[in-house]
């Protein structure tokens, strides 16, 4: 655990340091990140963030919640709500040494759509975001490529967009994957 925390010590942090009730003018220095991707991530998010789990669940109530690693989303019947939740979100995970990001955490009418994980979430459907189809896309063309430069498998390749095309499945888009793909076709797994 020591060596996987430690990881993240250089980890570039494109936001500036913060400071918290009791801190003193060297906890600027002090590692604020974890390397993304870590396999081990996502079981420390649900332990670090389960007292917040626990906190929206019991003290605040609310029917409507879910969460995945530090992505979160509360449903309320009220606006009002909404925003008093979310100042005593804010307050409690100071104790965490966490805080929201202003821009991003904020209150949506479920019929404009909300953004979630890359999606953008209707009471009806799930559309994936425009940026990440096209960011996709551009991958794709240079994963192929890399396969015709010999620089990587085509196991690779086919690995790499099978990935995609499961991530992108929890959407309604089905037609974008069929088009993306079908103009170029992916190599089969040998396996």
């Amino acid at each position: 655990m020591d060596l996987i925390i430690e990881s993240g010590r250089d980890v570039p942090n494109r936001h500036p340091p913060f400071y918290f009730p009791g801190d003193d003018l060297f906890a600027a220095a002090r590692p604020r990140a974890l390397p993304i991707g870590n396999l081990t991530s996502q079981f420390w998010a649900n332990c670090y963030l389960n007292p917040l789990d626990q906190f929206i669940k019991r003290e605040l109530q609310c029917p409507g919640y879910l969460r995945y690693v530090d992505d979160f989303l509360l449903f309320a019947d009220d606006r009002r709500t909404l925003w008093r939740w979310k100042a005593e979100i804010a307050e409690f995970l100071v104790g965490l040494r966490l805080r929201l990001h202003d821009q991003e955490s904020t209150v949506y009418p479920v019929t404009n759509g909300i953004p979630f994980l890359g999606f953008r979430v209707y009471p009806d459907r799930r559309r994936l975001k425009r940026r990440n189809g096209v960011a996709f896309a551009r991958r794709f063309r240079a994963l192929r490529q890399a396969v015709a430069a010999g620089e990587i498998t085509p196991e690779q390749l086919y690995q790499s967009v099978q990935g995609w095309l499961a991530h992108a499945a929890h959407g309604d888009t089905q037609g974008l994957r069929r088009a993306l793909v079908s103009a170029h076709p992916i190599p089969r797994s040998p396996l």
